[in-house]
């Protein structure tokens, strides 16, 4: 059944990815699971591991697994996701914002445009980078893979995100650094947004549908009218 124009909402939310979106982690991520994988046998090229950033674990895990013509075991793989996740906590002191966050987040706030934090990460990968909000989290939208059956590249994280806005996967737009996150933000029928922090190239996200690309959140924010975002009750 269309939609009445009364059913479109005056702005658009906002669901954001985490790692390599708001935050400068995705690198620790890549180090902490080529410690794991050489821990447990598999020696992997850095960029092989990058490329699989932004999937669930266990997706990630049997990604590599058949680069390295490994068998899959259920052991293996939780040792693996073990090792990351204690190698990943030493990495935290060295992890920031990225440029702009802090100031996108309050633009959005000020023009009371609600948005949500939905990140494939375990709750103690992500509580920790959280933190560096430096916002009361119990008042943030935060869904992580704990909460959902599946995560990314599977659209189950942003729906959950979508549900708890209280709006129409068509009113969302979802940001993220990876072609796993368009790809997700494709499956639950909402535009997806790059961003250039995570290292993916901009060619790459267009090809997989980014309505468009930004260096980082500092460069969204700059450009935050070509989203449909009114910056003013007269725009």
């Amino acid at each position: 059944m269309p939609r009445s124009i009364s059913d479109v909402p005056d702005d658009p939310v906002f669901v954001f990815d985490l790692d390599g979106t708001l935050v400068d982690s995705v690198y620790q991520h890549v180090m902490a699971w080529q410690r794991a994988l050489d821990e447990v046998g598999i020696g992997l090229a850095v960029w092989r591991i990058h490329r699989r950033i932004g999937m669930s674990g266990g997706l990630l895990m049997q990604a590599v697994l058949r680069e390295a013509g490994r068998g899959l075991s259920k052991d293996l793989i939780d040792e693996a996701k073990s090792l990351h996740g204690r190698y990943y906590a030493e990495s935290l002191p060295s992890i920031r914002l990225l440029p702009g966050t802090t100031e996108l987040l309050q633009a959005l706030d000020k023009l009371e445009i609600r948005w949500a934090i939905a990140t494939s990460g375990q709750p103690e990968d992500a509580q920790p980078v959280l933190q560096l909000l430096g916002r009361d989290l119990d008042s943030v939208v935060v869904i992580d893979g704990a909460q959902v059956p599946f995560a990314k590249p599977d659209p189950h994280l942003f729906l959950a995100a979508i549900s708890r806005l209280d709006v129409d996967p068509h009113d969302a737009l979802i940001v993220g650094d990876s072609v796993w996150d368009m790809l997700a933000a494709r499956r639950a029928g909402a535009l997806g947004v790059g961003v250039l922090s995570g290292g993916y190239s901009q060619a790459e996200l267009e090809a997989t549908q980014a309505f468009r690309v930004y260096n980082d959140p500092q460069d969204l924010l700059d450009h935050i009218d070509e989203l449909g975002v009114r910056i003013s009750p007269q725009s």
